[in-house]
């Protein structure tokens, strides 16, 4: 009898194990997608976008669409972001990416002014 309620916990103790670990598996990442426009609301094109890891402060680059596009997927949901752009010498301001927000997709447009 004790082999065979071993043998039960088991099974149990296996099957929790797998569950908490697919459930953790579905925490999704995020997207941050949007554009780098002028004053004029016109896309700058290979405008560089950097995001900025403020936990372990790497920094990655893309460089922007011919309409002023850029993307970045697979963010981490617990991880607070910067975002900013720059073009020809100018700087957008810096916009945050909090980890307390629960979008899966977010849109940030950066603005570059040419004065």
């Amino acid at each position: 009898m004790n082999r065979a309620l071993a043998t039960r916990f088991a099974i149990v103790l296996t099957l929790v194990l797998v569950m908490s670990a697919a459930l953790s598996a579905e925490v999704q990442s995020r997207f941050l997608a949007g554009k780098v426009l002028d004053s004029s609301d016109q896309g700058v094109p290979r405008a560089i976008v950097y995001l900025k890891n403020t936990k372990t402060l790497v920094i990655k680059t893309y460089i922007a669409e011919q309409d002023g596009a850029y993307h970045f997927p697979g963010l981490a949901p617990n991880v607070d972001y910067e975002v900013y752009a720059e073009s020809n010498g100018k700087r957008s301001d810096v916009k945050s990416v909090s980890s307390f927000d629960t979008k899966p997709r977010l849109n940030i447009n950066l603005r570059i002014d040419s004065k």
